[in-house]
Formats: C-alpha cells, sequence, structure tokens
C-alpha cells in the first residue's frame, strides 16, 4: 500500500464523519422548527377563547346538557327549571338576528329581558338592553357566556353633586375652593 491510499482512506473517513454530523445537524435543526411550530400552536391556542377548557367551536357544537354542566350553578337552576316565554322570545329573535348576520345584516335586537342568560350561539351580536331609561347596545363577546344580559347594561349612573342649590343650610353650601 502506498502512502498516500492511506491518507485516501483517512479522507474518506473524515468525509463521511462530517457527512454523517451534516446529517445529524439537519435532523437537529428540523427537529427544533417542529419544536417552534408547536410551541406558536401552543401559543396560539393559549390565547383563543376558552370557556372552563373549551373553545368556543366546542361550546357551540355542544348541546344544551353538555353546556348546562358548564355553567354556574343559579344558571344551570334557571335553565333546568325551564325558560318562561318572554326569554323565548328574545331567544327566537337573536336566532333571527344570527342568521340575518350570517346574510351580511347587521341587527340590533332591543330587549327588556335583563334575566336572560348568555348562550355560545349569542357570540358576535348586537343587543339593546334596556337599562330604565333607554337601551344600551351591547356586543356580545365570548367572555360574557353564562353570564346575564342585564349585567352589561347598568340601571345606574355615577352620581355627580353639583354645587349647593336654593334652600341649603350653611353648612351645606361650603364648596371648598381648588
Amino acid at each position: 500500500m502506498a502512502p498516500n491510499e492511506e491518507l485516501d482512506k483517512e479522507n474518506q473517513e473524515d468525509l463521511e464523519e462530517e457527512e454523517s454530523l451534516e446529517e445529524i445537524e439537519e435532523k437537529v435543526e428540523e427537529e427544533v422548527e417542529e419544536e417552534d411550530e408547536l410551541d406558536v400552536e401552543k401559543e396560539r391556542d393559549r390565547l383563543r377563547f376558552h370557556y372552563r377548557g373549551h373553545t368556543l367551536d366546542d361550546l357551540k357544537k355542544m348541546n344544551m346538557d353538555q353546556l348546562l354542566q358548564l355553567l354556574p350553578a343559579r344558571a344551570r337552576r334557571s335553565l333546568r327549571r325551564g325558560l318562561p316565554p318572554r326569554q323565548k322570545k328574545v331567544i327566537e329573535r337573536l336566532r333571527r338576528a344570527y342568521r340575518a348576520k350570517k346574510r351580511g345584516k347587521d341587527l340590533i335586537v332591543r330587549t327588556h329581558v335583563r334575566d336572560l342568560i348568555i348562550f355560545p350561539e349569542f357570540v358576535g351580536l348586537k343587543v339593546g338592553i334596556y337599562n330604565g331609561r333607554n337601551y344600551d347596545i351591547v356586543d356580545i363577546r365570548p367572555e360574557m357566556i353564562g353570564h346575564y344580559l342585564g349585567e352589561f347594561a347598568l340601571t345606574r349612573k355615577r352620581v355627580q353633586h353639583g354645587s349647593p342649590g336654593i334652600g341649603a343650610t350653611r353648612s351645606s353650601k361650603y364648596v371648598p375652593l381648588k
């Protein structure tokens, strides 16, 4: 054997090792990319809305019995006892508004019914809830599922005191200067 042949064998072994190292590096890079994709997917899932571990799409596909198990006790009790006719009417009008929204129309359903529980099928609709004086327009978001409509239309406004009026006592006329 000539010394050149031995060098060639060593060079070939070195080349094979380098190729195997390149293959390993490529595999590692692919695994890292897959992990990054999984991390991105996990992050997206984390940012999506979840109600007690279920996504909005899952909630919309559930039947009423499955949804009842997820709601708080007061809402469960109210729904098990049955809906009064006034709530049934509002639900039917909301369903009509949902169908109209699919066709491109944006209807606002006005109602005095404040004790209606918000279901997943109402998400994305606009509801005018009567607060005793006028209708507050509320856009129903996923976070509102399980709450009552009345919680989002406050019936009392914040008190803003003015200056004392005629006939006020001396002590109540005191208004501090700024």
